[in-house]
């Protein structure tokens, strides 16, 4: 309970300084996943929206850390052997595969910037890209009308596609030998039939 009660202030201080900080960007619920970052004011082009803060901790401590948590507001720098834990209303901007922000890191730091317009009463998105996931398929809710159906990268999934491929022909391959092994031309697996 003390953890439960203790991550709940956590949760309040961090809408509480974002609000404080930036009275342009506000937290409430989202039609995308949870809750999500918005903003009271018109954004420009080009504009930084946040800085996506934190502890920096490498991957090995965030996937101990939050290895029994569903949801986690890691960011992955460089070459994501370095992560942000997020500790900020930054991690309250959700994926879109057609975002109206993008990040870019500047020795060290992460920025939201925006890539058009945005005008005020709008979530903040952006699209996450992501590269590790385990066997979670990082399902894609964001609605926008040419939706990949997840948050991972294009290069990602590709990889995922063709890692998929190899793994389901060597399955085959494996059946093929075992049916050629017994001499009969039936696949046999554990003494049964195939």
């Amino acid at each position: 309970m003390v953890g439960c009660l203790s991550r709940n202030f956590a949760f309040r201080l961090i809408v509480l300084k974002a609000l404080l900080q930036n009275m342009g960007l506000i937290v409430r619920s989202s039609a995308i996943h949870a809750a999500g970052c918005y903003t009271t004011t018109p954004i420009r082009k080009g504009e930084r929206v946040a800085e996506y803060t934190g502890r920096h901790i490498n991957k090995e401590e965030a996937d101990r850390l939050y290895e029994d948590y569903p949801v986690t507001y890691l960011f992955g720098l460089g070459d994501g052997e370095t992560v942000i834990d997020g500790f900020c209303i930054a991690m309250f901007i959700n994926h879109s595969c057609d975002g109206n922000c993008e990040t870019s890191e500047d020795d060290g730091h992460v920025w939201v910037k925006a890539v058009r317009d945005i005008p005020a009463e709008s979530e903040i998105t952006y699209d996450y890209c992501l590269y590790d996931g385990g066997d979670d398929p990082c399902t894609c809710y964001c609605g926008a009308a040419k939706c990949r159906g997840s948050m991972y990268s294009r290069e990602e999934i590709k990889r995922r596609k063709i890692a998929a491929r190899k793994a389901a022909e060597k399955k085959r391959s494996k059946r093929k030998t075992a049916a050629r092994g017994n001499g009969s031309g039936v696949a046999v697996k554990n003494g049964a039939v195939k």
